[in-house]
């Protein structure tokens, strides 16, 4: 819940194992991206807990708060890219921030880019590309350094269905690493072509968890 008057999430209670790879599904408005902003302490609750690894992230300090999301990749809709920074670097900057020396940043971020389809455009600028381009960008960042936890809102919206398919194939390979990986998503295909849990939300509540 947040907001003095509005309720975007509502009572809702999920608990989400190490390893597991869940689905959050729900028209437009129903709590999805909120949700996954809290677990990345985008937002702040106005109450409840947020338990993630047995640590409550609500009371965390908000100069501690970058190194909890070290452990977490992260798509949203908005891709949040360097504008005036390469493809190349958009990608490296999430490693670099580990400390990663120069060969094995280079060495994964190529890795990633061309897993994704744009082994091609190391050193263009956000700017340059696509919609669904710099969609891709945002995921290899996310994968890049294998985090503990994935989240990712609406992943594959600005994709044709063939690289929709590709990316959450990524996805699950990261998963079979031990990624914990939640995926915001209204495209019954994914859903259809990945059975995973499926947890369902509706004007902020929790209505349906399917395992």
């Amino acid at each position: 819940m947040y907001g003095r008057d509005a309720r975007a999430l509502d009572d809702v209670s999920l608990s989400v194992a190490k390893g597991e790879f869940v689905f959050l599904e729900g028209p437009s408005g129903a709590g999805k991206s909120t949700l996954l902003k809290l677990l990345f302490c985008a937002e702040q609750p106005s109450d409840g807990q947020i338990v993630i690894a047995e640590r409550n992230v609500t009371r965390v300090r908000r100069s501690a708060v970058p190194y909890l999301r070290r452990n977490i990749g992260v798509v949203f809709q908005d891709f949040k890219l360097l504008p005036t920074r390469t493809v190349f670097d958009n990608v490296a900057v999430a490693l670099e921030v580990l400390g990663k020396p120069p060969r094995d940043i280079h060495r994964r971020v190529t890795t990633v880019l061309r897993q994704v389809g744009l082994g091609h455009k190391l050193q263009a600028l956000p700017t340059r590309l696509s919609g669904g381009e710099q969609q891709r960008v945002a995921i290899a960042r996310a994968l890049v350094n294998e985090p503990a936890i994935l989240l990712a809102d609406e992943p594959t919206g600005n994709l044709d269905p063939e690289l929709a398919l590709t990316i959450m194939g990524l996805f699950a390979d990261a998963n079979t690493r031990g990624t914990t990986v939640l995926v915001a998503t209204h495209d019954p295909s994914l859903l259809a072509a990945f059975p995973r849990r499926r947890v369902r939300l509706e004007r902020g509540r929790l209505v349906h968890d399917t395992r």
